[in-house]
């Protein structure tokens, strides 16, 4: 049996927006603004307890295969067999069913703060396979736009599952993220049994262009072409219906002065990314146009900083 490198840690692990309308599962950007915080203590006993779940969200599977914190740290006991075991306990930030990435949140937050226990750490990406087998617990598959985002911080491609490949995008100066949060519940699986399992050879074309589209002008700051690429053709059509007054939301915030504005995840939250300038008045209008819906919303305006998980205590 190995020796702790300490009893116990905590981390932070930030929200975030999956998607970014077009990187369907394999992009994501990171929200600091709000987060869920894991502690991890050793433990003699061999596997992982939960030991409590408090916060907006008190009320999860206290098993740990059918726990996003929990799968993921038994990934990692299963992989790095430290010979001791790990108590977790969950201070959730995040609500569920939001779009913000709640689950991903746990799942990076427990695997964060058990590697700080480890003698010896793993690195960032097998922290991120870890944190994966939570993520399925959840949805129900491995998908990294929201884990990577959390785990790295900033505007995150990631390629590949079983060998990933992450790729941190610069955020062009001055672009802000505008996120508006409708109370209301949206489970990530129902979200994810509307889609349909083909697309049409045009929109393939058409969203590819846009996916490219959208990192060129990232790279070389061309707010004219993130303009132009930031439409989801393939997944927002078919998830617009679940989302009351999306159109209309998303009408409000174009006309506003966005850049684009799609929706954050699975939904029901949703985001458009806007210069300083306009993202108090594109807030506004997203806001106004929710509350038509009778819907009182949660709002940031951040800025995607690549600061993405980390040790608090």
């Amino acid at each position: 049996m190995s020796t702790p490198a300490r009893q116990r840690a905590t981390a932070f692990a930030p929200a975030s927006v999956g998607n970014v309308a077009i990187g369907f599962d394999i992009m994501g950007f990171s929200v600091d603004a709000l987060g869920d915080r894991v502690t991890v203590s050793v433990r003699d006993t061999p596997g992982v307890e939960i030991l409590a779940t408090r916060g907006v969200a008190d009320e999860l599977p206290r098993e740990p295969r059918n726990n996003t914190a929990g799968r993921a740290v038994l990934a990692l006991l299963e992989a790095l067999r430290p010979g001791f075991g790990f108590s977790i306990e969950i201070d959730k930030g995040i609500p569920l069913g939001s779009g913000l990435g709640g689950s991903a949140a746990s799942a990076v937050g427990a695997v964060v703060a058990a590697n700080a226990l480890l003698p010896q750490p793993a690195g960032p990406l097998e922290l991120l396979k870890f944190a994966l087998a939570g993520e399925a617990v959840a949805s129900g598959g491995r998908h990294a736009d929201n884990i990577a985002a959390s785990l790295f911080g900033g505007l995150v491609l990631t390629v590949g599952i079983d060998h990933p490949r992450v790729k941190q995008i610069p955020v062009p100066a001055g672009v802000r993220a505008v996120i508006v949060h409708p109370h209301m519940f949206l489970a990530t699986a129902r979200a994810r049994a509307i889609l349909k399992g083909s697309v049409e050879l045009s929109d393939f074309v058409w969203q590819t262009a846009n996916l490219a589209g959208f990192i060129s002008g990232c790279y070389t700051s061309d707010l004219d072409m993130i303009r132009a690429s930031l439409e989801d053709v393939v997944i927002e059509p078919q998830r617009a219906a679940l989302i009351p007054g999306f159109h209309d939301v998303r009408r409000g915030a174009m006309e506003a002065g966005a850049l684009g504005c799609s929706i954050s995840g699975a939904g029901p939250t949703m985001f458009a990314l806007s210069t300083d300038a306009t993202a108090p008045a594109v807030l506004a209008a997203m806001r106004r146009e929710f509350a038509r819906q009778s819907l009182a919303t949660d709002e940031w305006v951040v800025e995607m900083r690549p600061t993405g998980a980390r040790v608090i205590g």
